[in-house]
């Protein structure tokens, strides 16, 4: 059985996408009795986050001194070259592409969920853009396997990494059915109560980011639907921590004229996330890039309607199963929002092509195909 060191120190304490990868990943391996002995490389601090899977895991620490993006990156090219040689590791598993090994001492398989850096101007600062666009572009074309986790991903990786794609698998990231799927009335009141959400509601799942996410022009676009269906109380609830460039997006919504209908709901947990979906008109996702896009695909496991910019991976996990917009015309996300709440029967087509769409999106399915590509690695 393979050693494999899965590097796992950049969860953001548990919050990134990177984050939702790996537990989902693990999942999945546990589900599957995945064939492979998983050692997890983990900041000191997140081993609580990793309980539920130490049964069948190896937890290697390493110090909280290196959590800092920096000293982490530093760390990925120097001490961990060591300790996998000490661990007689046979493979290492990069999942985020700002951390891919130069020379590691074993075959190394990288995880690439988006190339935001050369898609989205402004994205990041610009030490990190450089960092992507220049440093990593040379270090992804070294690694003996490549995953996307999505078509769309892989077609920018050979367009700007120059990586073929016959090099590239494309591996569609999974979501939990035992918790994202159709919920009882009683219990979506129950939890709606709970949440102190009252009204009808529109909701967009993003961390607060300028300006990536699009949250100005969903904000317009929310305005134009009040001011044109004035019958309507809709409020429109924007979940996600903040991050690079919420000041921004705070400020608009205070300035706006239906700023008391406008809900900022912070970070929600992941055992609320099911009844917030479940719960509202529509999900609304009107982001400019995204690498897969896992909100939308749990919003339609949960029967909720999806209203979807179809930018980077978005159409490709959409398909046929939501309303799709222009993300840079709050003309046409706010007709799409009227949409939803005025054509009712055509709202719960949506729901039922989302539910059978969700079905694609398997944990199980992504860690059979990644333990495959594990032991092909590490049998060159």
């Amino acid at each position: 059985m393979i050693r494999v060191a899965l590097s796992t120190s950049v969860l953001q304490r548990g919050r990134s996408g990177v984050a939702t990868y790996i537990f989902g990943l693990l999942d999945g391996m546990q589900k599957i009795g995945a064939p492979v002995q998983l050692c997890l490389l983990g900041l000191a601090d997140d081993k609580p986050l990793f309980e539920k899977w130490l049964d069948h895991c190896q937890w290697i620490p390493v110090e909280e001194r290196y959590r800092p993006a920096v000293r982490n990156v530093i760390w990925h090219q120097t001490t961990l070259r060591s300790l996998l040689i000490r661990e007689k590791i046979d493979l290492l598993h990069i999942p985020s592409y700002r951390r891919i090994v130069a020379r590691p001492p074993c075959p190394q398989v990288v995880t690439i969920h988006d190339l935001a850096a050369f898609a989205v101007r402004g994205k990041y600062d610009m030490a990190r853009m450089i960092y992507g666009k220049y440093v990593v572009r040379q270090l992804a074309r070294k690694a003996q396997i490549v995953t996307t986790v999505s078509q769309a991903t892989a077609s920018d990786v050979t367009k700007y990494f120059g990586i073929p794609a016959s090099a590239i698998t494309v591996i569609w990231n999974g979501i939990d059915h035992d918790l994202f799927r159709p919920q009882r009335a009683e219990d979506i009141r129950a939890a709606l109560d709970r949440l102190k959400l009252r009204k009808p509601y529109f909701i967009y799942l993003a961390r607060l980011e300028h300006p990536a996410k699009n949250h100005l022009r969903l904000i317009e676009a929310f305005e134009l639907f009040c001011a044109q269906n004035p019958s309507q109380e809709h409020e429109l609830v924007l979940g996600g921590a903040d991050w690079h460039g919420a000041e921004v997006i705070h400020r608009r919504i205070a300035s706006s004229p239906v700023r008391d209908r406008i809900v900022t709901a912070g970070f929600v947990e992941k055992t609320d996330l099911p009844f917030w979906y479940a719960g509202a008109t529509a999900m609304v996702y009107p982001s400019l890039f995204e690498g897969f896009g896992l909100p939308p695909a749990e919003a339609m496991a949960c029967g909720c309607p999806v209203i979807s910019s179809p930018r980077g991976s978005l159409g490709e996990i959409a398909g046929d199963a939501a309303l799709l917009i222009d993300p840079e015309s709050a003309g046409s996300i706010g007709q799409a929002l009227a949409d939803v709440v005025l054509h009712p029967d055509k709202t719960r087509e949506l729901s039922v092509r989302g539910i059978a769409r969700a079905s694609l999106f398997s944990w199980e399915k992504a860690a059979t195909t990644l333990c495959q590509l594990y032991n092909q690695a590490a049998l060159h």
